[in-house]
């Protein structure tokens, strides 16, 4: 439990939290000394460990929802043509969310967590320079391609004269930023691979808020602020990102996490790089696969008309408020199964894996279920036209009982970034949108009607689901020591 010393009158964030903020003591001391969490991690219990760090992350997560649901919101009173320009630029926004905090940012944590779990801080310290290095550079290589390049993605995405302009700008804005978040998700996964998921989640949150306000500001005006449009929106996420690279580097820096970050006398290391990579530069294709599945999906939906694409559109959204929670079990489970490893305790490691995949399958079964027998209650918050609700309870009613699958076979893929063995669930990824594409054509020859893709989606989330519990079932994370 965690350790509280004040009455209720005088709680605050310290006193509620306080091993995320322990000062480092002396070299001296022990590892297990030093932090009880840590120790806690690596052997106490498994469920509410679990719950506890997952917390912090579920709702920093949803918070960063809400940030992109306000800024569309931002942007669609600026006019259609911006709505237009903002939806071919969001799913590469996205995916920079995804692979810098998801893909890389697990095996940072991943990293750091497996040497924390051998009482090796040395080395953890160590990683996290290296995990720094790695942020940064493929923050430039990111911010480069969208320069080069946006305009040409655009374009095949429909993009074409005024919408193709907006989105140009926008971007240019935008991906000048990426830079400022792989380095900002990099950070924050160096501090949940010590376990200390509170200080990343508030930091996101906050930065969240602020992003919300500027963007706001910025985007619309007010006062004597004047209006710059959608690259308003695009400098307020600069800004409030900024703020947070710069607090997370002086947490880090003055020693308030459970290790301290020093640059001072560390020579990069080609065994450090490869201990990050050969987990993150794999993870980094599931996020691909997974906007390249949803891209394509979307497609073959638009094909059947407006109809059907506003209906399935409603379901999707629903879908991105799933990946929230699926994400803060998984990452939550990465420094516990990373610990585990590194402490040679294989059968705990795999435990927490199960435990979390288990825990997150129950949680969208309640919303899958609920949305299932009343979708009503999901869909008429975005219309109250029959003929878009009609497609959008056939999707809820037919996906719904698979979302448990859905966050299985998600959650199980963070967790398996703890142990280092993530080509499985990499795996299953690479199924999952071979069946998309591959089932989807063979539906558009046929002439097939929506619920026939809806009913695919089904299928894909289950043999996605199945096909992680597979794949972890069958790799071996090491040897029990």
């Amino acid at each position: 439990m965690l350790e509280i010393h004040c009455y209720i009158s005088r709680f605050t964030v310290r006193c509620l939290f306080k091993d995320s903020f322990e000062v480092l003591p002396t070299k001296r001391q022990k590892l297990s000394t030093l932090h009880p969490a840590i120790e806690r991690m690596k052997s106490g219990p498994i469920l509410s460990t679990l719950l506890r760090l997952a917390i912090p992350n579920v709702l920093a997560m949803v918070m960063q929802v809400l940030v992109g649901i306000t800024e569309t919101f931002y942007i669609g009173r600026l006019g259609t043509t911006p709505l237009a320009a903002i939806a071919l630029v969001f799913p590469f926004a996205m995916l920079t969310q995804m692979m810098s905090s998801g893909a890389m940012g697990g095996a940072v944590s991943s990293a750091i967590s497996r040497a924390l779990g051998a009482n090796n801080t040395d080395r953890a310290n160590t990683l996290a320079v290296h995990a720094i290095t790695i942020g940064s550079i493929a923050g430039i290589i990111y911010t480069a391609i969208f320069l080069l390049f946006g305009a040409y993605f655009y374009q095949l995405l429909g993009g074409r004269e005024a919408v193709l302009s907006e989105a140009v700008q926008y971007s240019n804005v935008l991906f000048w930023g990426a830079f400022l978040l792989w380095l900002s998700n990099t950070l924050a996964s160096i501090l949940r691979g010590t376990g200390n998921m509170v200080i990343p989640s508030i930091a996101i949150f906050a930065t969240a808020i602020l992003q919300i306000i500027l963007g706001g500001l910025l985007g619309l005006g007010a006062g004597p602020i004047p209006s710059f449009g959608m690259i308003g929106v695009a400098y307020g996420f600069i800004i409030a990102t900024g703020a947070g690279v710069l607090f997370f580097f002086w947490y880090l820096t003055t020693g308030r996490g459970r290790i301290r970050l020093r640059f001072k006398g560390v020579e990069l290391q080609r065994e450090m790089f490869s201990d990050i990579l050969k987990v993150g530069a794999l993870a980094c294709l599931s996020p691909v696969q997974s906007v390249f599945a949803i891209l394509i999906f979307t497609g073959l939906i638009a094909r059947l008309g407006v109809l059907p694409l506003a209906g399935y559109g409603i379901g999707q959204r629903l879908e991105f408020l799933l990946i929230p929670i699926a994400f803060g079990i998984g990452v939550a489970a990465v420094p516990m199964v990373g610990m585990a490893i590194g402490a040679g305790n294989i059968a705990r490691a795999r435990k927490v894996a199960w435990t979390a995949g288990l825990v997150s399958a129950f949680n969208l079964v309640l919303v899958g279920g609920l949305v299932t027998i009343a979708p009503d209650v999901w869909a008429t918050i975005f219309t109250t036209d029959e003929a878009v609700l009609s497609y959008a309870r056939q999707y809820l009613r037919t996906v719904g009982p698979a979302f448990p699958f859905f966050g299985l076979g998600l959650t199980l893929y963070f967790a398996s970034q703890g142990s280092g063995k993530v080509l499985g669930p990499v795996l299953a990824g690479t199924l999952r949108l071979a069946l998309v594409a591959g089932a989807g054509s063979w539906l558009a020859t046929q002439q097939a009607e929506a619920n026939n893709y809806f009913l695919l989606m089904a299928i894909v989330m289950f043999i996605y689901g199945a096909t992680t519990v597979g794949s972890i079932r069958l790799t071996k994370w090491g040897k029990q020591t």
